[in-house]
């Protein structure tokens, strides 16, 4: 991540609306919510409910939203701590 002599403003930074748009993308049909959590535009939290974590595990659940992320999780992102649930969790939690 580059960060400007002056401002301290990271120019890789991400927009929660733009992480969620692509796991969106990845995942047609799922509910994403994210949040900076530290303002500078790299460490993230997201909620994602999809039906098509039905049957799959902890880890297969992440590696779908980190493919959906493809080369910004590799470069962009810091951190992003994830709850990957299904409409059925989701529903039962509320």
């Amino acid at each position: 991540m580059e960060l400007t002599a002056r401002s301290g403003y990271n120019r890789d930074a991400m927009d929660p609306k733009e992480i969620q748009g692509m796991i969106e993308q990845g995942l047609p049909g799922a509910m994403v919510e994210v949040r900076d959590t530290t303002g500078g535009g790299d460490h993230f939290e997201a909620l994602v409910v999809s039906p098509s974590f039905e049957g799959k595990g902890l880890v297969e659940r992440h590696q779908q939203v980190y493919t959906a992320l493809g080369e910004a999780m590799r470069v962009r992102v810091h951190a992003l701590a994830l709850k990957t649930l299904t409409p059925e969790q989701y529903q039962s939690r509320r």
